[in-house]
């Protein structure tokens, strides 16, 4: 069942324009006048155009073409029925050279629409990269955390199949999930012992004023915040205090961050390896982490590993 709402909400807009069109086409045999009625198909042209881009708006107002022009064929009656056949057959080209033409000019306009949106999303993720590489730079053995942890929860995002918005989103998370120490004592961050009861609270109180930052930006970052606010929450508990479930981001970014935490080196210890990191995972599954979020860990483990070995290789003269 999951799997089918999956794969429904992946492809909605195309299962929409294909609805709108087959309703078109039901409602077709029922109009007496026909030719007027052919201005109706320049609807599901359109939302292709808006949703789909230049290609699968061509092929849609193609098929459309293609049907009408079975169905002239099919019962040319309904059609010439009282008009010449050569004016209905001249309207007829017209109507389907300006959807064609409708349909690759919205098509064009919506691929330079995600250009400039493909441009800015990457000048935002630069952005909150270098944010995040300057938060970590404070403590030498947190270096990298952020980018860490949010290169793992993408690479497991991805392989959970999830829309690539929704991956995005986990991934600007994973880069600001730490934000909220700015606002937290150095000394208790660089701490080089156990931490006491009160300065565990302090530190566990990160995510929530994490949380507050990103929300006092804007929009730009709303849907990263409830991510950030998440993802130190045991999967057991499920939802908050206002009953709204977890977000799948945070249960993803749980993982994420628990094993580069587990594997990094720390001042009062030393990194486990990542064969201990992911059994750790496997113990605290259904409890602490998301079962389906260490499942799809566990795929990508073995790219991450290669990577982790090729960053540590020395340079070859």
């Amino acid at each position: 069942m999951e799997t089918i709402k999956h794969w429904v909400l992946t492809h909605f807009e195309a299962i929409l324009i294909l609805i709108i069109s087959l309703a078109l086409l039901a409602i077709n045999f029922f109009v007496d006048q026909k030719l007027m009625f052919l201005n109706f198909y320049y609807l599901p042209v359109l939302i292709s155009g808006y949703f789909l881009g230049r290609r699968q708006t061509i092929s849609t107002s193609l098929f459309i073409i293609a049907l009408i022009t079975f169905f002239i064929f099919f019962d040319p009656n309904a059609y010439f029925e009282g008009s010449q056949e050569l004016q209905v057959v001249l309207n007829v080209v017209i109507w389907a050279g300006f959807l064609f033409l409708a349909a690759y000019t919205v098509g064009t306009l919506y691929e330079q629409k995600q250009k400039k949106i493909a441009d800015l999303n990457r000048a935002y993720i630069g952005v909150v990269e270098i944010l995040s590489k300057y938060l970590d730079a404070s403590d030498r053995y947190t270096k990298g955390h952020s980018v860490r942890v949010a290169d793992y929860a993408t690479e497991i995002a991805r392989a959970m199949e999830l829309p690539h918005a929704e991956v995005e989103n986990i991934r600007v998370a994973g880069l600001l999930h730490d934000i909220g120490k700015i606002e937290i004592s150095s000394e208790i961050i660089n701490k080089a012992a156990d931490l006491t009861d009160e300065e565990k609270r302090i530190m566990g109180q990160h995510a929530e004023k994490g949380a507050r930052i990103l929300a006092s930006v804007g929009g730009v970052l709303k849907d990263a915040i409830r991510i950030v606010l998440f993802h130190h929450r045991y999967f057991v508990e499920k939802s908050d205090k206002e009953g709204k479930e977890m977000p799948l981001g945070a249960r993803i970014l749980a993982v994420a961050d628990s094993f580069d935490a587990m594997v990094s080196d720390r001042p009062y210890r030393k990194g486990r390896s990542f064969r201990e990191a992911f059994l750790e995972l496997e113990r605290c599954s259904g409890t602490q982490f998301d079962p389906a979020v260490v499942e799809g860990f566990k795929r990508v483990m073995p790219e991450i590993e290669r990577r982790a070995a090729e960053d540590v290789q020395p340079a070859v003269a």
